[in-house]
């Protein structure tokens, strides 16, 4: 994720991003997978992400794209907001914009949705 980063700093996000970001952090640090300390530097690190990213809004378009996502492929809800945001963020462009996830059934989803998917370093 880093090197994506690296290549491109404009970040385009759905709104919960910042939250799921956080939930994944707390679970590592409360199953003892990250140290307080490197806790600390993720959520410091998170907190200038933020401060940098544009998002996107839970607007109507929005959710009812979600709905229909959630039909159509094997995603939570959260997923199909985070799908649906992207989609709309294209601007029916679908392959203007780059779509990263570490999530192989959004990844699948954003894939068949026609968006372009950019996979990190690694995976």
């Amino acid at each position: 994720m880093q090197s994506l980063y690296d290549k491109d700093h404009e970040l385009l996000v759905w709104w919960a991003t910042e939250i799921e970001c956080a939930s994944a952090l707390a679970r590592l640090e409360r199953n003892g997978d990250l140290p307080p300390r490197s806790t600390k530097a993720a959520f410091e690190r998170l907190d200038a992400l933020t401060s940098s990213w544009n998002e996107i809004q839970p607007l109507d378009p929005v959710r009812s794209i979600a709905r229909r996502l959630l039909r159509t492929h094997d995603l939570r809800a959260a997923d199909a907001c985070q799908l649906a945001a992207a989609l709309i963020a294209s601007e029916r462009q679908p392959t203007s914009l780059e779509f990263v996830s570490l999530d192989s059934r959004l990844v699948e989803a954003a894939e068949r949705e026609g968006l372009l998917v950019v996979e990190p370093a690694g995976r």
